[in-house]
């Protein structure tokens, strides 16, 4: 399986209704699970928001600024989906930002899309609105469907990150050895972002589950760990 759409279909026909991602956030009391049918169906939401209603061709360069949250591992699956680059700085066509980001993109907004996410529980609306331009995740997301098929489906040569194509990162993320195959994986890393993306990318080629952790003590974590049955932790120089 060497793209993306592959790789999720393998885990939908495999087991649809385990657990997927679970996300804890200790500073909002969070916490959010979502099995491999309803991550899919954000991911394909987020596809169509991305690709039909934004118009974000196949090929484009997707920048993402988004913090430690279950959103993040959403937007990556949306962006492979579609065949888009995700990059993480310089040039884009679009952007895809967290509420500490709106101010920063704003402004680009202006000639490409930005789409922003208040991170709220179950993706909620920006309460106060967004700039002039912006487009709000949690009002826009809510009526595209939740089934995305890309026309043409990505290819193994398309970029998945900067420097990195589809089939790279799925055949790293297959022969990585930072879970057990099946296995939980706890991480306080970012998915979205260079150091933390193999903390997404090896628990979907290796038939696992990522148990994202924001803003817990030493103490919470360790009982995290335990509530849910954690096999491995993610570092990003590997298994500690």
């Amino acid at each position: 399986m060497t793209t993306f759409p592959q790789v999720l279909s393998g885990l939908l026909t495999a087991d649809a209704g385990r657990p997927l991602v679970t996300f804890y956030d200790d500073a909002t009391g969070e916490r959010t699970e979502l099995s491999v049918t309803t991550w899919a169906n954000w991911v394909a939401k987020v596809s169509s928001l991305l690709a039909d209603e934004l118009d974000v061709e196949r090929g484009s360069r997707l920048l993402v600024d988004v913090p430690v949250h279950w959103l993040g591992t959403v937007v990556l699956g949306a962006a492979w989906g579609c065949g888009l680059e995700v990059v993480w700085d310089g040039e884009a066509e679009a952007v895809v930002t967290g509420p500490e980001g709106l101010p920063r993109w704003a402004e680009e907004a202006r000639r490409i899309p930005v789409v922003a996410s208040a991170l709220q529980p179950m993706a909620g609306r920006f309460a106060d609105g967004v700039p002039e331009g912006v487009h709000d995740l949690g009002v826009e997301v809510w009526s595209q469907p939740d089934a995305f098929l890309a026309f043409p489906e990505p290819a193994d040569d398309d970029p998945a990150v900067a420097g990195t194509t589809q089939a790279e990162l799925w055949r790293s993320a297959a022969a990585g050895d930072r879970l057990t195959d099946g296995g939980r994986l706890l991480s306080e890393a970012n998915p979205a972002s260079p150091s933390g993306l193999a903390s997404l990318t090896e628990p979907l080629a290796r038939s696992g589950s990522l148990v994202l952790v924001a803003h817990a003590s030493p103490d919470r974590r360790e009982r995290i760990a335990l509530d849910e049955r954690v096999t491995d932790r993610f570092s990003p120089a590997g298994r500690c």
